[in-house]
């Protein structure tokens, strides 16, 4: 495969970034998108160029970190798919592909397509954990939880933080990330003890980074890798309203 590419260059946080033309000539409909650029990186290499600077780590979906928007999507065109789980057979031989950083203002640009998204660490150590001990782990029927509580924490904790929430929401909200991480906790019995302090906390950590607000457009859950579902924010609503009513369940 022959493929053109738009790669947005920055070298660093202050600098103006531009997007600039490379071509690899032969790619593979097999090669992920991560190994597309390491092909081009080889090539710039030899000939005394720069390298693209791209976040990566585990290639295998787990971590988050390959987050870079792909003609317009955070990702790329394919659903519940992170950039290192994408494969070129998504795109034709000859295209020209766009790639570009996530854009948010929470997001700055560290170098090419690299974003600092220190912004949710900040987040989630305003109170996304439990401060109880609790020890080795229990006995598997020592605490009863609901099946459907089970399921849907479960179901939260499957976000990763990678950001594309941020990119796609037209606000810059990062509410699906944090009601992910509010509903993770605050369906088992251990997240209750500290449930109302918690969203107090985080969504005070997540105003303070310049996330935007949530306008419910649902343009984040369509990118989301980890499909989490866009009512885990109804849950963020309800608890915060719940924590400013003295910590009681809103009703």
């Amino acid at each position: 495969m022959r493929l053109k590419l738009r790669v947005w260059r920055q070298d660093d946080t202050k600098a103006k970034g531009k997007l600039v033309r490379y071509e690899v000539e032969d790619a593979t409909e097999d090669m992920s998108f991560l190994e597309l650029l390491d092909v081009l990186n080889e090539k710039l290499i030899l000939r005394g160029e720069e390298p693209v600077a791209f976040d990566h780590d585990c290639r295998e979906g787990i971590c988050g970190a390959c987050s870079m928007v792909i003609d317009g999507e955070p990702h790329g065109p394919a659903k519940a798919t992170t950039t290192c789980q994408l494969h070129l057979r998504q795109f034709a031989d000859g295209d020209t592909i766009t790639v570009e950083p996530f854009r948010s203002g929470a997001f700055p640009v560290l170098r090419d397509l690299v974003v600092d998204r220190a912004a949710f660490d900040r987040i989630i150590q305003a109170g996304g954990y439990i401060t109880a001990p609790t020890g080795s782990a229990p006995d598997a029927a020592a605490m009863l939880v609901p099946k459907t509580a089970a399921d849907r924490s479960f179901a939260a904790a499957n976000c990763i933080g990678c950001g594309a929430c941020v990119a796609a929401c037209p606000n810059g909200s990062a509410s699906l990330f944090l009601g992910a991480k509010i509903t993770h906790l605050g369906e088992l019995p251990q997240g209750q003890p500290e449930r109302y302090e918690r969203v107090l906390r985080m969504v005070e950590a997540h105003d303070d980074a310049g996330f935007g607000g949530c306008t419910n457009t649902g343009a984040c859950t369509t990118v989301c890798p980890k499909e989490i579902p866009l009512d885990v924010i109804s849950q963020l609503n309800h608890d915060y309203l719940a924590a400013k009513v003295g910590g009681r369940a809103a009703s």
